[in-house]
């Protein structure tokens, strides 16, 4: 089913993407891993939104460095709950299965350690929505900062569970480099060729290529095609130098 959540991309940094969600019933803002606030308070204020909360997948500074001047304008600040020693700013700490809402909009809380030890994603099953913060990326997944491939194997094999219509929001735009290793990894894999079509197009002309899908993942995601953590490790080890 399509969602009635209005979500804005917004860029940040240099590969940042924050997520700004909307409930019209509701009048209720969400931002996700704000990586900076101005930007996001730009976004929201040209729309007449007001930040209510802020939803945080991990510790990282490029996801959180916005939180505190933002909550300083009435949002709340809900993460993982493994990490509340590394997020100052944290008023709710999730774990798994725990829930979030906009509006009537509900988001469950699947832990997902790997890239860091605590990592948390929030996913929205009514409205067929994923964000996977730095975990699960458009053709590639995070790095191994804190966990193991066990882990991000069984990340990848619960993502790959979820309904292939759902649309995955990440926080990067990682996806052409993504895409070359991905390749390179599965070098007869044609819908990786067809779909890097896309990708050059876009990124040639400035455009965004996420959000994503996990049925698009399925086809060209070397990580989430994984046969086994053993698989997993030695693609991430490649990706790390490719």
């Amino acid at each position: 089913m399509a969602t009635t959540l209005d979500i804005v991309r917004v860029p940040a940094l240099d590969d940042n993407y924050m997520w700004l969600l909307h409930d019209a019933v509701s009048n209720e803002t969400v931002v996700v891993d704000p990586s900076e606030a101005a930007p996001v308070l730009a976004a929201a204020n040209a729309r007449g939104w007001k930040i209510s909360q802020i939803w945080n997948t991990h510790w990282h500074p490029d996801h959180t460095n916005g939180n505190a001047e933002i909550k300083a304008l009435g949002a709340t600040v809900s993460g993982p709950a493994a990490e509340a020693d590394k997020i100052p700013t944290l008023d709710y700490g999730l774990r798994e299965g725990d829930s979030v809402k906009i509006g009537s909009h509900v988001a469950r809380v699947i832990e997902t350690p790997g890239h860091t030890a605590g990592h948390i994603v929030f996913h929205m099953a009514d409205d067929a929505l994923l964000f996977s913060g730095d975990t699960l990326f458009a053709m590639g997944c995070g790095r191994l900062f804190e966990g193991g491939p066990e882990q991000m194997f069984g990340n990848m094999q619960r993502f790959a569970a979820l309904p292939p219509e759902t649309i995955v929001f990440c926080a990067h735009e990682y996806t052409q480099s993504n895409g070359r290793y991905a390749a390179a990894a599965e070098p007869d894999n044609a819908a990786v060729a067809e779909r890097m079509k896309d990708v050059d197009a876009k990124r040639a002309a400035g455009e965004p290529t996420v959000p994503t899908t996990i049925a698009l993942e399925l086809a060209t995601n070397p990580f989430l095609r994984a046969s086994s953590a053993e698989q997993l490790a030695e693609r991430r080890a490649a990706k790390d130098v490719f």
